[in-house]
Protein backbone atom coordinates (compact mmCIF):
# COMPACT_ATOMS: atom_id res chain seq x y z
CA UNK A 1 0.00 0.00 0.00
CA UNK A 2 1.64 3.31 -1.43
CA UNK A 3 0.73 5.71 1.99
CA UNK A 4 1.05 9.34 0.05
CA UNK A 5 0.32 12.64 2.36
CA UNK A 6 -0.86 15.40 0.01
CA UNK A 7 -1.41 19.00 1.73
CA UNK A 8 -4.83 21.15 1.41
CA UNK A 9 -5.43 24.99 1.67
CA UNK A 10 -9.41 24.35 1.08
CA UNK A 11 -10.41 27.92 1.00
CA UNK A 12 -8.22 29.99 2.37
CA UNK A 13 -7.13 32.60 1.14
CA UNK A 14 -3.45 32.02 0.74
CA UNK A 15 -4.22 30.28 -2.69
CA UNK A 16 -5.39 34.17 -4.30
CA UNK A 17 -1.77 35.71 -2.80
CA UNK A 18 0.16 37.11 -5.76
CA UNK A 19 2.50 37.12 -3.79
CA UNK A 20 2.73 34.14 -1.13
CA UNK A 21 0.98 31.48 -3.11
CA UNK A 22 3.49 30.80 -5.54
CA UNK A 23 6.39 30.57 -2.99
CA UNK A 24 3.90 28.57 -0.81
CA UNK A 25 4.03 25.89 -3.72
CA UNK A 26 7.49 26.04 -4.08
CA UNK A 27 8.41 24.76 -0.78
CA UNK A 28 5.20 21.95 -0.86
CA UNK A 29 7.67 20.31 -3.54
CA UNK A 30 10.87 21.02 -1.96
CA UNK A 31 10.13 19.64 0.92
CA UNK A 32 8.75 16.51 -1.11
CA UNK A 33 4.88 16.45 -0.49
CA UNK A 34 2.43 14.20 -2.60
CA UNK A 35 -0.13 16.89 -3.84
CA UNK A 36 -1.72 19.97 -3.55
CA UNK A 37 -5.49 20.32 -2.40
CA UNK A 38 -7.78 23.22 -3.65
CA UNK A 39 -11.43 23.61 -2.93
CA UNK A 40 -14.09 25.95 -4.51
CA UNK A 41 -16.56 27.89 -2.92
CA UNK A 42 -18.39 30.54 -4.94
CA UNK A 43 -19.27 32.84 -2.43
CA UNK A 44 -16.11 33.00 -0.29
CA UNK A 45 -12.56 34.69 -1.11
CA UNK A 46 -10.01 32.22 -2.52
CA UNK A 47 -9.76 31.99 -6.25
CA UNK A 48 -11.01 29.33 -8.94
CA UNK A 49 -9.48 26.22 -7.69
CA UNK A 50 -8.58 25.40 -11.37
CA UNK A 51 -7.02 28.75 -12.17
CA UNK A 52 -4.93 28.55 -9.07
CA UNK A 53 -3.82 24.99 -9.78
CA UNK A 54 -2.51 26.30 -13.09
CA UNK A 55 -0.31 28.77 -11.37
CA UNK A 56 0.89 25.65 -9.19
CA UNK A 57 1.65 23.70 -12.44
CA UNK A 58 3.61 25.92 -13.49
CA UNK A 59 5.94 26.05 -10.90
CA UNK A 60 6.20 22.54 -10.27
CA UNK A 61 7.46 19.37 -11.71
CA UNK A 62 6.33 16.52 -9.26
CA UNK A 63 3.63 17.72 -7.43
CA UNK A 64 0.34 16.59 -7.82
CA UNK A 65 -2.72 19.44 -8.12
CA UNK A 66 -6.10 18.18 -6.43
CA UNK A 67 -9.51 19.77 -6.38
CA UNK A 68 -11.50 18.75 -2.82
CA UNK A 69 -13.78 19.24 -4.42
CA UNK A 70 -14.75 20.47 -7.33
CA UNK A 71 -18.46 21.82 -7.74
CA UNK A 72 -20.15 19.58 -10.85
CA UNK A 73 -23.52 20.81 -10.75
CA UNK A 74 -24.41 24.11 -12.51
CA UNK A 75 -21.60 23.42 -14.84
CA UNK A 76 -21.27 23.42 -18.52
CA UNK A 77 -19.14 19.80 -18.64
CA UNK A 78 -17.77 20.41 -22.06
CA UNK A 79 -16.44 23.19 -20.99
CA UNK A 80 -15.28 21.77 -17.45
CA UNK A 81 -14.29 18.23 -19.45
CA UNK A 82 -12.12 20.85 -21.90
CA UNK A 83 -10.77 22.69 -18.56
CA UNK A 84 -9.65 19.35 -16.91
CA UNK A 85 -8.21 18.13 -20.45
CA UNK A 86 -5.91 21.18 -20.43
CA UNK A 87 -4.63 21.37 -17.26
CA UNK A 88 -3.78 17.53 -17.01
CA UNK A 89 -2.05 17.83 -20.15
CA UNK A 90 0.09 21.30 -19.43
CA UNK A 91 0.94 19.59 -15.90
CA UNK A 92 2.21 16.08 -17.87
CA UNK A 93 -0.53 14.25 -15.94
CA UNK A 94 -0.59 15.23 -12.18
CA UNK A 95 -4.07 16.24 -12.39
CA UNK A 96 -6.26 14.21 -9.11
CA UNK A 97 -10.03 15.80 -9.60
CA UNK A 98 -12.38 15.07 -6.59
CA UNK A 99 -16.13 16.20 -7.44
CA UNK A 100 -18.98 16.85 -5.46
CA UNK A 101 -22.50 18.20 -4.89
CA UNK A 102 -21.21 20.99 -3.57
CA UNK A 103 -20.92 23.19 -0.31
CA UNK A 104 -24.40 22.77 2.06
CA UNK A 105 -24.74 26.15 1.70
CA UNK A 106 -28.04 27.76 -0.02
CA UNK A 107 -25.96 30.93 -1.27
CA UNK A 108 -23.54 28.39 -2.89
CA UNK A 109 -26.21 26.39 -4.89
CA UNK A 110 -27.87 30.10 -5.83
CA UNK A 111 -24.44 31.28 -7.02
CA UNK A 112 -24.23 28.08 -9.25
CA UNK A 113 -28.11 28.61 -10.32
CA UNK A 114 -28.88 25.04 -9.07
CA UNK A 115 -31.99 24.14 -7.58
CA UNK A 116 -30.67 21.48 -4.67
CA UNK A 117 -33.11 19.02 -5.65
CA UNK A 118 -31.74 18.66 -9.20
CA UNK A 119 -28.17 18.73 -8.30
CA UNK A 120 -27.77 14.61 -8.05
CA UNK A 121 -29.29 14.08 -11.65
CA UNK A 122 -27.10 16.52 -12.96
CA UNK A 123 -23.90 15.73 -11.56
CA UNK A 124 -24.57 11.69 -12.56
CA UNK A 125 -25.27 13.00 -15.90
CA UNK A 126 -22.29 15.49 -16.30
CA UNK A 127 -19.82 13.34 -14.81
CA UNK A 128 -20.51 10.34 -17.65
CA UNK A 129 -20.95 12.64 -20.23
CA UNK A 130 -16.64 14.24 -19.67
CA UNK A 131 -15.63 10.86 -19.25
CA UNK A 132 -17.24 10.19 -23.04
CA UNK A 133 -15.50 13.22 -23.66
CA UNK A 134 -12.05 12.60 -22.60
CA UNK A 135 -11.91 9.20 -24.80
CA UNK A 136 -14.26 8.97 -27.75
CA UNK A 137 -14.38 11.20 -31.08
CA UNK A 138 -17.63 12.07 -32.49
CA UNK A 139 -19.08 12.74 -28.88
CA UNK A 140 -23.73 12.96 -29.55
CA UNK A 141 -25.28 12.68 -26.22
CA UNK A 142 -28.99 14.01 -26.00
CA UNK A 143 -30.10 13.46 -21.99
CA UNK A 144 -32.46 15.19 -19.67
CA UNK A 145 -30.03 18.13 -18.59
CA UNK A 146 -26.98 18.25 -21.56
CA UNK A 147 -27.61 17.89 -25.45
CA UNK A 148 -24.23 17.45 -27.64
CA UNK A 149 -24.24 16.65 -31.42
CA UNK A 150 -20.92 15.88 -33.04
CA UNK A 151 -18.23 17.14 -30.13
CA UNK A 152 -14.20 16.00 -30.59
CA UNK A 153 -12.38 17.31 -27.80
CA UNK A 154 -8.94 18.44 -27.93
CA UNK A 155 -6.49 17.99 -26.95
CA UNK A 156 -7.23 14.53 -24.91
CA UNK A 157 -5.42 14.74 -21.00
CA UNK A 158 -2.38 13.06 -20.55
CA UNK A 159 -4.15 10.69 -18.09
CA UNK A 160 -5.92 7.80 -19.89
CA UNK A 161 -8.33 7.49 -18.43
CA UNK A 162 -8.32 10.56 -15.66
CA UNK A 163 -9.86 8.66 -12.36
CA UNK A 164 -12.47 11.14 -10.83
CA UNK A 165 -12.28 10.83 -7.26
CA UNK A 166 -16.04 11.75 -5.41
CA UNK A 167 -16.71 13.01 -2.05
CA UNK A 168 -19.69 12.72 0.53
CA UNK A 169 -20.60 10.36 3.35
CA UNK A 170 -24.48 10.56 3.05
CA UNK A 171 -26.02 6.93 2.01
CA UNK A 172 -26.90 8.54 -1.41
CA UNK A 173 -23.04 9.52 -2.10
CA UNK A 174 -21.62 6.61 -0.64
CA UNK A 175 -23.68 4.42 -3.46
CA UNK A 176 -22.83 7.43 -6.25
CA UNK A 177 -18.82 6.61 -5.17
CA UNK A 178 -19.60 3.03 -6.09
CA UNK A 179 -21.74 3.23 -9.14
CA UNK A 180 -19.08 5.84 -10.60
CA UNK A 181 -16.42 6.67 -8.62
CA UNK A 182 -12.73 5.96 -8.98
CA UNK A 183 -12.04 6.87 -5.31
CA UNK A 184 -13.33 8.52 -2.11
CA UNK A 185 -12.26 11.10 -0.73
CA UNK A 186 -14.62 11.64 2.73
CA UNK A 187 -13.61 14.42 4.66
CA UNK A 188 -15.21 15.13 9.31
CA UNK A 189 -14.93 11.21 9.42
CA UNK A 190 -13.61 8.68 12.17
CA UNK A 191 -11.56 5.69 11.46
CA UNK A 192 -14.35 3.45 11.90
CA UNK A 193 -16.82 5.30 9.39
CA UNK A 194 -14.66 5.07 6.67
CA UNK A 195 -13.94 1.51 7.19
CA UNK A 196 -17.56 1.03 6.85
CA UNK A 197 -17.76 3.62 4.21
CA UNK A 198 -15.57 2.06 1.76
CA UNK A 199 -17.34 -1.81 2.51
CA UNK A 200 -20.50 -0.19 1.12
CA UNK A 201 -18.54 1.96 -2.03
CA UNK A 202 -17.09 -1.61 -2.76
CA UNK A 203 -20.22 -3.59 -2.44
CA UNK A 204 -22.17 -1.41 -4.63
CA UNK A 205 -19.28 -1.09 -7.63
CA UNK A 206 -19.32 -5.40 -7.30
CA UNK A 207 -23.42 -4.79 -7.83
CA UNK A 208 -22.63 -2.71 -11.22
CA UNK A 209 -19.53 -4.96 -12.00
CA UNK A 210 -17.26 -2.08 -11.15
CA UNK A 211 -13.75 -2.39 -9.14
CA UNK A 212 -12.29 0.65 -7.39
CA UNK A 213 -8.19 0.48 -6.42
CA UNK A 214 -8.26 -0.69 -3.10
CA UNK A 215 -5.41 2.28 -2.77
CA UNK A 216 -8.17 4.86 -3.85
CA UNK A 217 -9.22 5.22 -0.30
CA UNK A 218 -8.30 9.03 0.79
CA UNK A 219 -9.62 11.15 3.76
CA UNK A 220 -9.15 14.68 3.87
CA UNK A 221 -8.41 15.75 8.16
CA UNK A 222 -8.11 19.34 9.15
CA UNK A 223 -6.32 19.87 11.68
CA UNK A 224 -5.62 22.62 14.89
CA UNK A 225 -2.48 24.04 16.69
CA UNK A 226 -3.79 23.60 20.45
CA UNK A 227 -6.84 23.97 21.66
CA UNK A 228 -10.10 23.65 18.96
CA UNK A 229 -11.33 27.40 18.63
CA UNK A 230 -15.21 27.24 20.16
CA UNK A 231 -16.09 28.58 16.66
CA UNK A 232 -14.61 25.66 14.79
CA UNK A 233 -15.90 23.41 17.57
CA UNK A 234 -19.48 24.85 17.00
CA UNK A 235 -19.09 24.04 12.81
CA UNK A 236 -17.93 20.62 13.42
CA UNK A 237 -20.74 19.95 15.96
CA UNK A 238 -23.44 21.29 13.48
CA UNK A 239 -21.96 18.79 10.72
CA UNK A 240 -21.54 15.66 13.59
CA UNK A 241 -23.59 16.42 16.54
CA UNK A 242 -23.03 12.99 17.44
CA UNK A 243 -19.37 12.82 17.76
CA UNK A 244 -16.37 15.01 20.18
CA UNK A 245 -15.35 17.63 17.89
CA UNK A 246 -11.76 16.67 18.96
CA UNK A 247 -11.65 13.32 16.99
CA UNK A 248 -12.22 14.22 13.55
CA UNK A 249 -9.91 17.12 14.31
CA UNK A 250 -6.78 16.20 15.67
CA UNK A 251 -4.61 18.86 17.96
CA UNK A 252 -0.77 19.24 16.98
CA UNK A 253 1.30 17.84 14.29
CA UNK A 254 1.82 14.66 16.43
CA UNK A 255 -1.90 14.40 17.45
CA UNK A 256 -2.62 14.30 13.51
CA UNK A 257 0.40 11.78 12.93
CA UNK A 258 -1.59 9.51 15.04
CA UNK A 259 -4.75 10.51 13.36
CA UNK A 260 -2.76 9.16 10.20
CA UNK A 261 -2.25 5.95 11.59
CA UNK A 262 -5.69 5.05 12.59
CA UNK A 263 -6.94 5.75 9.60
CA UNK A 264 -4.19 3.94 7.85
CA UNK A 265 -4.47 0.65 10.00
CA UNK A 266 -8.69 0.76 8.90
CA UNK A 267 -7.08 0.64 4.81
CA UNK A 268 -6.84 4.88 3.69
CA UNK A 269 -3.90 5.94 2.19
CA UNK A 270 -4.29 9.28 0.37
CA UNK A 271 -4.26 11.66 2.88
CA UNK A 272 -4.82 15.74 2.45
CA UNK A 273 -3.65 17.54 5.37
CA UNK A 274 -5.76 20.79 6.25
CA UNK A 275 -4.64 23.73 8.59
CA UNK A 276 -7.87 24.61 10.44
CA UNK A 277 -5.95 28.64 10.73
CA UNK A 278 -3.23 29.78 8.90
CA UNK A 279 0.17 29.74 10.56
CA UNK A 280 2.36 32.56 11.72
CA UNK A 281 5.25 30.54 9.55
CA UNK A 282 4.17 28.90 6.89
CA UNK A 283 8.03 27.88 6.09
CA UNK A 284 8.31 26.23 10.06
CA UNK A 285 4.71 24.39 9.74
CA UNK A 286 5.53 22.69 6.63
CA UNK A 287 8.97 21.42 7.74
CA UNK A 288 7.57 20.36 10.92
CA UNK A 289 4.70 18.47 8.95
CA UNK A 290 7.66 17.23 6.40
CA UNK A 291 9.56 15.71 9.03
CA UNK A 292 6.30 14.51 11.09
CA UNK A 293 4.23 13.11 8.16
CA UNK A 294 6.02 12.34 5.14
CA UNK A 295 8.01 9.03 6.90
CA UNK A 296 4.74 7.58 6.83
CA UNK A 297 4.78 7.06 3.48
CA UNK A 298 5.99 3.61 1.32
Amino acid sequence: MKVRIGFGLGTQTLSGDAERFPGFVDALEQRGFDSLWLSERLTGTAPDPLVALAVAAGRTRKLKLGTSVLVLPGRNPVVLAKQLASLDGLSGGRLLPAVGLGAPVPAEHRAFGVDRRARAALFDEALALMRRLWTEDDVHHDGEHFRVDGVTLRPRPVQQPIEVWLGGSAPSELRRTGRSGDGWLPSFRVPDEVASGWSEITRVAAEHGRSIDPEHLGVLVPYVRGALPDALAGVVAARRPELDPREVIPSGVDGLRRQLERFIAVGASKFVVVPAAEPADWGAELDELAATLLPLET
